[in-house]
């Protein structure tokens, strides 16, 4: 862990401020509160907002300006709420958490591949509230541990693993995933993994995202095939209503002998699943990222990170 600097400090007991002050109040109106703090960053702060912007409209050509500027703006206020959803969730009850989702999809999906009695490797991308899926599943009764990378403050990198242990949730840091993830999935356990943040030494395979090429973690699909493992694509959408819908998708692993092909096809796989729910509400997806920021040598530009 890496010891923490006076900005960090300043950055966490801001958090927790926050936090103890929102406590107080009930969760729909905690989320308003976080809508609006969230909208500030899109204007006047204008915080990312080049990025986001430019991002919305490399992955949908066919809007408007209106429509890029909706999008962008709406993106916003779903981090900010899902943000305060999230710092709130170790004060919720395993009833309280599943009053929030008014219904599943795909808990057959689910069902089937824990028959199977491999674990299940639960795939998913920054949409919806990812924090809250996991906590649904925890609440669900399913045993569910998740793969996470060390936050740059370790001050709000403890507090967030303490905050998914206290949802439920076993955090496997990335440096320990070859170690622990076969563990977890001897003993039946969902495995969650985010899939929509390439970086720096970080197993990856370039697949396309939206048109373009996008570094992606190879680990689900190398864990899939080592593990004879089934994948299971899972998003927490927000209905208008302010509840939840908790949806699943299986994810085909059909291993043909050829590892390194296999390995992409599932990556590409999943990866598009996610392109196809983001396109159900792209206005929940954290554009504030720089999804194709890390490029293969010698991609055209239109391939790459648009500009």
């Amino acid at each position: 862990m890496k010891d923490a600097r006076l900005a960090h400090y300043l950055q966490y007991f801001a958090l927790r401020g926050a936090v103890t002050a929102l406590d107080r109040l009930s969760l729909p109106r905690a989320g308003r509160i976080g809508a609006w703090i969230g909208s500030l960053g899109y204007r006047p702060l204008g915080i990312r907002r080049a990025v986001v912007e430019r991002q919305v409209r490399a992955a949908f050509p066919e809007y408007s300006a209106a429509d890029v500027t909706r999008v962008a703006r709406a993106s916003y206020a779903h981090l900010g709420r899902t943000t305060i959803e999230a710092a709130l969730l170790p004060a919720y009850s395993r009833a309280q958490i599943l009053a929030m989702f008014e219904r599943t999809e795909g808990a057959d999906v689910v069902a089937r591949a824990r028959a199977q009695g491999r674990g299940v490797l639960l795939v998913s991308g920054h949409l919806g509230n990812w924090e809250l899926a996991g906590a649904f599943v925890a609440a669900s009764g399913i045993p569910i541990e998740a793969v996470a990378r060390g936050m740059e403050n370790p001050l709000f990198d403890r507090y967030v693993t303490a905050t998914r242990n206290g949802i439920g949730m076993t955090v496997i840091h990335d440096a320990d995933a070859v170690r622990r993830v076969p563990r977890a999935t001897r003993e039946g356990h969902a495995v969650a993994m985010l899939v929509d943040q390439g970086a720096a030494g970080l197993a990856s395979t370039w697949v396309p995202f939206f048109g373009r090429l996008a570094k992606t973690p190879r680990g689900p699909a190398v864990f899939a095939l080592r593990l004879k493992a089934p994948v299971v694509f899972a998003t927490a959408l927000r209905q208008p209503n302010g509840k939840y819908v908790m949806y699943y998708e299986e994810v085909p692993v059909h291993p043909t002998g050829d590892r390194e092909a296999d390995v992409d096809r599932i990556v590409a796989d999943y990866t598009s699943t996610l392109e196809r729910w983001i396109r159900r509400a792209p206005e929940q997806y954290f554009w504030h990222h720089r999804r194709w920021k890390h490029q293969r040598p010698g991609t055209p530009p239109e391939l790459g990170d648009p500009s």
